[in-house]
């Protein structure tokens, strides 16, 4: 949503589209999934009364919206890109199949993964974690509005230090806000690193991809 207190900001799915497409041009092998805040936040909704399995639906399809509006802006840039949701929706989507995924990959397109795990009650973080160990990732790259994982939240704390690297273990144990618990637990139990970074810095996505240390590592 970029600045915007809601909603979607062309420029900004222009800008990770670009991003996207200089890795792409590196040879790098890239699936994406995309939350849905922006839209709608299931678990603020059921906060606010609503049944929590419908809000984490609502919220599902809204991670779909978000997903072909950046396969709009990658192709756009003739990046060749598909989008496969875990509930199905033929009209606007592929049904997630994993062989297929991991065909459409090694065919060089973007790979968008929409509407979660398809299950109330688990995260896009979770989502994240679960496509990565199917897709047998090298890495989970968490982009955020912050440069890494620091002690505190460093908006509030301005005392707040940032990890270069840190353990899963650690991230549990701090109750950091790296990815829920369920999401970390997969990671660890795989072995599967993490590295968190900030998304909004122009460049970043392409130097964490080329080993440059840049936000914080997480790993055993």
């Amino acid at each position: 949503m970029g600045e915007q207190p809601f909603g979607i900001d062309p420029a900004v799915t222009t800008q990770l589209a670009r991003e996207i497409g200089e890795i792409q041009s590196l040879g790098v092998q890239t699936a994406i999934v995309i939350g849905g805040g922006n839209l709608f936040r299931g678990l603020a909704a059921s906060a606010r009364g609503m049944d929590r399995a419908t809000a984490d639906y609502m919220g599902m399809l809204a991670t779909v919206i978000n997903s072909l509006a950046l396969q709009d802006a990658l192709e756009n840039l003739d990046i060749p890109t598909r989008v496969t949701t875990a509930i199905e929706m033929r009209a606007v989507a592929e049904p997630f199949i994993r062989r297929r995924a991991i065909r459409h990959l090694e065919k060089g397109r973007v790979v968008i993964f929409a509407a979660g795990t398809g299950n109330p009650y688990f995260t896009t973080d979770t989502a994240a974690a679960l496509r990565a160990m199917e897709m047998r990732a090298d890495v989970i790259l968490k982009g955020t509005k912050v440069d890494g994982v620091y002690t505190a939240d460093p908006m509030i704390d301005k005392t707040a230090r940032r990890y270069e690297t840190i353990s899963y273990l650690q991230v549990l144990e701090r109750g950091l806000k790296v990815m829920d618990a369920t999401a970390i637990s997969l990671c660890m139990d795989n072995k599967l690193p993490i590295i968190v970074y900030n998304l909004r810095v122009i460049g970043n996505l392409q130097r964490v991809i080329m080993g440059e240390p840049v936000g914080t590592t997480v790993t055993a």
